[in-house]
């Protein structure tokens, strides 16, 4: 079995792959100190993603203007492309736009170059999206990007505080590890901190439903109350901190009654977590996108932390502010400088620090001063300052905010690198496209949340003439004169480079200190375990946790508390305020996830939430589909009718792309507002409207190979087991048939079955040996079957047992809960009504919630609703 990491969120889970021809099979390392032997379901799911069908897309040889050509002229066009855009319009034309997704070595030779031998700062990452405010409040708190817990702080704690973070479904297996934490701990409590009720819900004992943005006042209310109670560390305040004077007169207003007036809390409520609180040494924050991704993210990450040093809870165990990164190497982006408001290795843009990597690197100059950041950058884009863009395994086309104005950008600027495995939105602008290795190909390093650096290990062979990324950007560096300064043959030699830098001239200064792996040999950094930097001559096995000395790395090795003013959104009378977030079972924008089918059964459809009330006053009802637009954009989705999101708050998930459906990019409605200190983009609260979209027709296609069709007026598309299925939504009415017909060469054989009762139609087109298309119709699309039905029936290949089915119901609606088993909720239902009682029973009658664990939630909150009222569930 090899050992290697997950490439997915922020766990950095360890996996053990075995790998014989074209056979992949992958489960949980035991040993890795991140996961212990657990996985969710997107990583029980990733030998699928390097299976034929996962696959199919891939870019296999670079091309210019749609033109396959070989390495050597794409890399002589790019450095070509570059010389030009420098020589008439300055460094500065230059920008290269990064991902989480690479790996540390391919940042850094990406971030060398471009900072210290192009000599500019425009490089920046889509760690800007998730991660950056999180990263500013530490550096104005402690000097530095450090942060200071580990996972067993999680296990080890008596309050664990989760604040804007849904870990059941974003960090599925931390959550499982909290999970046996409370089962095991009975004295610990958890505390939900977000406008929603999400499925972590399940773990908490308060919920606290707060107004949105109201996160930054819900804590200092806390340090008032925590100050007026005397529940404060004078002696710490005194001896480690600076500031605390200010930050105390900065929350004297925030009495309770005043914070439930801004929050729309309770005093109950605010009272209980107060105290809650006040009276557990042993408290961790938990904190993720629902505080970094806001105009004040910045200021609301200090705001928690405030908290922490006023109370000296920081560097022991199981306390401290903890934020959970989102994707596998936004950690180790960071430590070579990935951000366009970062150097190298933890360094600025002071004289001395610029002078130390410049003199480390032998460049000739090095950027003085920080880049433009991801929003900015791409206005720079769209005035026409950028003439050259390397973007590398990201894609800004669906992630950025005000998507339509990113696309605008794209087509602006002359050059577009792409470096990718499969198409994208973002691969349709690509003047240079280039063949990127992925999973199970790539060798190098990653950093998880707790700074945990692990590898990331190569089992099958690169596919065509794909590339690692570290490599493409030593072709263009050498062929712009810097052959000297980028020798690297392998991933080894750009580590270890990065490990020397670490600790140069550092002497304890920096927090990031990796300088005893320096010296590791290629045997050495191939047989790399995990281990948690800072990672010294001093420390050799490594650091879990920061501060326990309660030094910081600020000018006066003194933690500062920052007193920042509050914020609030609302949205205008007759608007809404949209919330977006992930999935379960979904990646980001699904380029490796959407085409496995397994994760595609418990989200089939790009959707909205919307509260109840809020839907009959718009005269709205289940599954109908609407239209969520503003000036920026329009978003067209299913509507999810439920209470978990309040009145004026709509949620919708961010990973559909024109890939998968028709105007289903979220981002497109989001605005381009961003943190004034980090530069993240507000994407928790778009001002929004909704209305009702119709079709005179909806249907349903099952088809073996993907369809699109510019005729029709909404179109969504899934993957299945032995194919797609297909929504589709026409403003006049189709002949299904003739559609059939004109759909294959071969002669078929339509069958036409019809429900007297509900109106809906079915066409089934065969050939000579099985089914080959399905069509089901109705003037109501929340008439048609569910996915979960559809696959099973595409399956069928008997005659008889297929017309049985289509003589039946047509479907009726269904939905997946457990992925692993493919257990759906009419299963549940049945099984439960046969007297499973529990979550051992169901794993023992249908097996789900017995493998991955992700479906755990839903399970239990079945179990409770069928406990309730068995009708309903």
């Amino acid at each position: 079995m090899q050992a290697t990491t997950c490439p997915y969120c922020g766990v950095g889970c360890g996996v053990a792959v075995q790998s014989e021809s074209d056979a992949v099979q992958v489960q949980a390392d035991a040993q890795h100190p991140a996961n212990l032997g657990r996985l969710c379901s997107k990583g029980s799911a990733l030998a699928a993603t390097v299976s034929e069908a996962g696959e199919a897309a891939r870019i296999l040889h670079p091309s210019i203007d749609g033109k396959q050509v070989d390495w050597t002229q794409a890399t002589d066009h790019i450095a070509a492309s570059i010389r030009s855009a420098i020589d008439e319009h300055g460094v500065d034309s230059v920008a290269f736009y990064l991902s989480g997704q690479l790996l540390t070595e391919d940042y850094y030779v990406a971030n060398k170059l471009m900072k210290g031998f192009i000599g500019t700062a425009n490089v920046d990452t889509n760690s800007r999206l998730c991660m950056s405010s999180a990263v500013a409040a530490y550096q104005r708190a402690f000097g530095a990007d450090a942060v200071p817990c580990c996972y067993e702080d999680l296990e080890c704690t008596d309050l664990l505080v989760l604040i804007g973070s849904n870990a059941a479904w974003t960090h599925p297996v931390l959550y499982q590890r909290m999970v046996q934490a409370k089962q095991s701990n009975p004295n610990l409590r958890v505390v939900l901190i977000d406008p929603r009720r999400t499925i972590s819900n399940d773990l908490a004992d308060l919920h606290l439903p707060l107004k949105p943005s109201s996160d930054g006042i819900l804590f200092k209310g806390l340090l008032r109350h925590l100050i007026a109670h005397d529940v404060v560390d004078r002696a710490f305040i005194a001896g480690h901190t600076d500031g605390f004077a200010e930050a105390e007169r900065s929350v004297a207003s925030w009495d309770i009654d005043r914070v439930a007036e801004h929050t729309d809390l309770s005093r109950d409520q605010l009272t209980q977590f107060y105290d809650w609180f006040a009276t557990t040494p042993k408290a961790i924050s938990f904190y993720s996108q629902g505080i970094n991704q806001s105009a004040t993210g910045t200021d609301k990450c200090n705001d928690i932390i405030n908290c922490h040093l006023a109370t000296g809870r920081i560097g022991q165990p199981g306390a401290g502010p903890f934020s959970i990164t989102g994707q596998p190497n936004a950690m180790g982006g960071r430590e070579v400088g990935g951000l366009a408001s970062q150097l190298a290795a933890h360094m600025g843009f002071t004289e001395p620090e610029t002078d130390r990597v410049q003199r480390f690197w032998n460049a000739p100059t090095v950027a003085k001063q920080p880049g433009l950041k991801a929003v900015d950058l791409f206005d720079a884009m769209h005035r026409g300052d950028i003439k050259v863009v390397w973007i590398l395994a990201t894609n800004p086309a669906v992630s950025l905010p005000d998507s339509e104005h990113v696309r605008a950008a794209l087509a602006k600027c002359p050059t577009v690198i792409v470096s990718d495995l499969t198409a994208n939105d973002t691969t349709e602008y690509a003047n240079v496209l280039l063949p990127a290795l992925g999973w199970g190909e790539k060798d190098g390093t990653v950093t998880n949340s707790e700074r945990r650096i692990s590898r990331q290990r190569a089992f099958r062979p690169a596919p065509g003439e794909a590339k690692s990324d570290w490599w493409s950007l030593t072709q263009v560096a050498q062929k712009l004169g810097y052959e000297n300064q980028f020798p690297y043959t392998s991933a080894h030699e750009v580590f270890v480079e990065h490990a020397r830098l670490s600790g140069f001239e550092n002497n304890g200064k920096r927090a990031f200190d990796i300088s005893a792996l320096s010296t590791l040999t290629g045997k050495g950094y191939d047989s790399l375990k995990p281990v948690q930097w800072p990672v010294t001559h001093a420390r050799p096995k490594g650091t879990a946790r920061l501060f326990t000395n309660h030094q910081f790395f600020t000018a006066t090795q003194r933690a500062q508390f920052i007193a920042a003013p509050p914020h609030i959104i609302a949205a205008p009378d007759g608007m809404f305020l949209l919330n977006t977030g992930r999935l379960r079972d979904q990646w980001h924008t699904m380029t490796r996830t959407g085409q496995v089918a397994s994760l595609c059964g418990h989200d089939e459809l790009p959707f909205v939430e919307m509260h109840p009330d809020d839907a009959a006053d718009q005269g709205l009802s289940q599954h109908q589909f609407v239209q969520v637009q503003n000036h920026h954009g329009r978003f067209i989705g299913r509507l999810n009718v439920v209470d978990s999101v309040q009145r004026g708050q709509l949620f919708a998930p961010i990973h559909w792309t024109q890939q998968f459906a028709q105007s289903a990019i979220i981002n497109s409605v989001v605005a381009p507002v961003v943190d004034a200190v980090s530069g993240q983009p507000q994407s928790k609260a778009a001002v929004v409207s909704l209305q009702r979209f119709d079709c005179q027709q909806w249907a349903r296609v099952v088809t073996t190979e993907p369809l699109q069709s510019n005729d029709w007026a909404y179109w969504a598309q899934t993957r299945i087991a032995r194919g797609y299925v297909t929504l589709v939504g026409v403003s006049d009415e189709v002949d299904w048939k003739i559609w059939l017909r004109s759909r294959f060469e071969s002669p078929i054989f339509v069958k036409h079955y019809q429900n007297p009762l509900s109106g809906q139609q079915a066409l089934i087109a065969s050939d000579e040996k099985r089914p080959v298309a399905l069509v089901f119709t109705h003037a109501n699309v929340a008439e048609l079957p569910s996915q979960v039905w559809l696959e099973r029936v595409y399956a069928i290949n008997d005659s008889a047992t297929l017309n049985q089915e289509l003589h039946g119901e047509l479907g009726g609606y269904d939905e997946l809960i457990c992925s692993c088993f493919k257990t759906t909720r009419k299963a549940i239902t049945a099984a439960m009504e046969q007297g499973s009682e529990d979550l051992e029973a169901l794993a023992s009658t249908l097996g789900c919630g017995s493998k991955c664990g992700s479906c755990r939630p839903e399970l239990n909150g079945l179990l409770r609703l069928y406990a309730e009222n068995p009708m309903v569930a």
